[in-house]
């Protein structure tokens, strides 16, 4: 069975993310073809990017990004849980992608974002970086708007279609993730 992360992309006080992770969490954990798992990117406390060499080379010295590196090795997939900011990706989660590479490669990707349109413009962008880094994204994704999803833009209340579209990413996800373990073994 593959083991799937669930990525929080935002260390922001008072961010959606938590409760959209979580949310995907449980409906992910209902199912029984993949072991899913709570990353969040607060616990790994990664500095603005500092490790003397680029992460191609796999020569990591600081403990934080030796941590980081083990937990993202250890994961066939990802699903990553972000909000749009300003157009694009929480920084600390282009901090994080930045850090590590070969631990990225021949892994599969899914996407569960929000925003004032719905994440859309976040997703594109972080789908140009994980192309960079190896990692083969599905074409379904989660777009929850701050409008309809979320009550006074802070506390989640998810439009019942949205369950429908978590569904289908997911089961494009458990494919890919793993038609691609093949690959790494």
């Amino acid at each position: 069975m593959i083991k799937i992360g669930i990525i929080t992309g935002s260390t922001r006080p008072g961010r959606n993310a938590e409760q959209v992770a979580k949310w995907v969490y449980d409906f992910a954990s209902k199912r029984n073809d993949a072991e899913y798992e709570l990353v969040d990117l607060k616990d790994y406390n990664l500095p603005l990017l500092d490790e003397a060499y680029p992460a191609s080379f796999g020569q990591y010295s600081n403990e934080h990004t030796k941590a980081w590196a083990e937990k993202i090795k250890s994961l066939d997939a990802f699903i990553f849980v972000n909000g749009e900011y300003n157009h694009s990706i929480p920084g600390a989660l282009k901090n994080a992608l930045d850090y590590l590479y070969a631990e990225w490669n021949n892994k599969a990707a899914g996407f569960v974002s929000y925003g004032s349109a719905g994440g859309a413009r976040a997703v594109e962008h972080l789908r140009l970086v994980l192309s960079e880094l190896q990692v083969a994204h599905v074409r379904n994704q989660v777009l929850l708007s701050l409008f309809t999803d979320f009550e006074n833009f802070s506390v989640f209340k998810p439009v019942p279609i949205h369950s429908d579209n978590l569904k289908t990413m997911l089961d494009q996800l458990n494919s890919w993730g793993n038609a691609l373990k093949t690959l790494r073994k």
